[in-house]
């Protein structure tokens, strides 16, 4: 039986990168002009590159390029909630926001971490 967030199809990824990511350069990594695409989740960057939801015009976009955090606790789309700033969350939506770590952790390749990121917890 597979786990909670195992993805559909096994994943084969490469071993974590712990790089510093530059903000500018997570903002540049946003899919436009078929170029990578990044999301922070904690200050840790995810390469979502193949996956078109957070492309342009997906529905996840808005989370390209940036620390997604408080959106993903959130579980919101919307452009104002997309910010790094996540521990004044409540418990509840915090255990959404690890349940994502956890998500993207198995379906992700991580490049490294966000320049000047507070301590990831």
């Amino acid at each position: 039986m597979a786990g909670k967030f195992e993805p559909k199809t096994p994943v084969t990824l490469a071993p974590p990168k712990d790089d510093i990511i530059p903000l500018n350069v997570l903002a540049a990594a946003n899919g436009t002009d078929g170029g990578k695409c990044y999301v922070a989740i904690k200050g840790i960057v995810y390469d979502v590159t193949g996956n078109k939801a957070y492309q342009p015009g997906g529905s996840y976009h808005a989370f390209a390029g940036k620390d997604a955090s408080q959106a993903l606790a959130k579980t919101s789309t919307k452009a104002e909630d997309v910010k790094p700033e996540w521990k004044h969350l409540d418990d509840k939506e915090k255990s959404t926001l690890n349940d994502w770590v956890t998500f993207f952790s198995k379906r992700y390749n991580v490049v490294g971490k966000v320049e000047g990121a507070t301590e990831l917890e």
